[in-house]
């Protein structure tokens, strides 16, 4: 791979905490709306610039992008964001719950990613992916960076606890309890290590951002077409990333409601389950979380029930158990043929219990709780050029937005003001 240090435009650190937020898409329109009226400086005013009209406005009106970039020049001029003085990479460690992960933040070139070195393993959405693409053009700036996976390496992991041995740049508990390390890598002989090391990872998986990935190719590789259509070292020809080892990351369930039962009786239900090759448990009171793949547990008609399914396949889409619930009693027996934009359909995801994942589907509907997939199975997947069913996925903890803010463009947002004004250069 070619991972290389940049610029950064970031928080001060006395300021890091509050102007971080979560990415913009664990939010809707109304918790986003909320979340900015607390927290009016926060990142997430300029993540979700919707926030700062009428909930009627349109929010993917050409006024909503202009004011991301104007609130980015807000945030210069109150001191909140600065900019490093020279290319570096960053160290991020998220402690969440005794667990640890660090990544390295970086950008990765725009090559690695058309060419599949980083390797997808979702589909994205036209008009989530052209949001994106609008916040980009309007800030000129990636604000957001791509959440990528790479297999454990022992010499880059020796880099990285070496590197972490000085002073951190910022160190913060977060609003989810997540305690957020930074380190800054500036120095020349440090900077030149780290990339010789990045070198020779072969390729990379995305985690999480598909749509900050596609959103940023796709803005990058048309600057690039306006230039001379040929790679070069411009701002436009990388991605902000950040590369964590895949030993260190935490893939929560993401589970299924259904409204209703498709007009089918309780043993209508079990029957068609027994029909679809699945051994079908009894009645019981205690909420079912399942302790290992092919294990699923189903609340309906007032009680849960353990799903065993039948042999696997070696199909690395078809075995995972989000396809075997999809293909074996969503699609044949409820009548979900396309949970992405089925109305019935619902997803819950993250650290949540099954009697909340039961609340959710009500008295009338069906709750599904699955075994999370695995990162084995997800970089499988991604190897295999092949994609995962939706909601495959809930990565945890969430990397915050703010932190790390990366010019691409010469639209007239912060980096031009930074640019004219020395006091907002780091140098330390």
């Amino acid at each position: 791979m070619r991972a290389e240090p940049f610029v950064c435009y970031r928080p001060t650190p006395e300021r890091a905490r509050d102007f971080a937020s979560l990415p913009y898409d664990v939010f809707d329109r109304t918790s986003a709306a909320s979340y900015v009226a607390d927290h009016p400086t926060s990142f997430l005013a300029i993540d979700r610039p919707e926030t700062s009209f009428p909930p009627d406005h349109d929010m993917y009106a050409p006024e909503v992008y202009a004011k991301a970039a104007e609130l980015l020049r807000d945030r210069v001029a109150d001191g909140t964001l600065l900019r490093d003085g020279t290319p570096c990479y960053y160290l991020y460690r998220l402690r969440q719950e005794g667990r640890e992960q660090v990544g390295i933040v970086t950008a990765c070139a725009l090559d690695d990613y058309t060419s599949g070195v980083i390797r997808r393993h979702e589909l994205t959405h036209p008009e989530k992916e052209l949001d994106r693409v609008r916040h980009i053009e309007a800030t000129g700036c990636q604000t957001g960076p791509i959440y990528l996976a790479y297999r454990d390496d022992p010499t880059l992991g020796t880099l990285v606890s070496a590197a972490m041995g000085a002073s951190p740049l910022y160190d913060f508990v977060d609003e989810q309890d997540v305690r957020e390390t930074i380190w800054r890598i500036a120095r020349p002989a440090a900077v030149e290590a780290f990339r010789m090391m990045l070198s020779y990872v072969p390729c990379a998986y995305i985690a999480d951002g598909h749509h900050r990935a596609a959103s940023a190719a796709r803005v990058c590789q048309e600057m690039r077409a306006a230039r001379d259509g040929s790679p070069t070292d411009d701002a436009c020809d990388y991605l902000l990333c950040v590369l964590f080892p895949a030993s260190q990351l935490t893939i929560r369930p993401y589970h299924r409601v259904v409204r209703d039962a498709g007009g089918l009786s309780e043993d209508g239900l079990v029957s068609a389950l027994g029909g679809a090759g699945f051994c079908v448990g009894a009645r019981q009171d205690a909420p079912v979380m399942p302790s290992r793949p092919g294990r699923f547990g189903m609340h309906a008609f007032g009680a849960w029930r353990k799903l065993t399914s039948g042999d696997g396949t070696s199909d690395p889409v078809g075995s995972l158990d989000v396809s075997v619930l999809q293909d074996r009693i969503l699609s044949p027996i409820l009548g979900i043929d396309d949970p992405r934009r089925d109305p019935r359909m619902s997803f819950v995801g993250g650290m949540v219990s099954a009697d909340d994942v039961a609340a959710r589907a009500g008295t009338d509907g069906i709750a599904f709780t699955l075994y999370p997939t695995s990162m084995r199975e997800v970089m499988s997947v991604a190897d295999a050029g092949l994609l995962m069913p939706p909601k495959s996925t809930w990565f945890e903890p969430k990397l915050s937005s703010g932190l790390f803010i990366r010019r691409i463009g010469r639209a007239g947002s912060m980096p031009d003001i930074m640019a004219a004004d020395p006091r907002r250069v780091s140098g330390e």
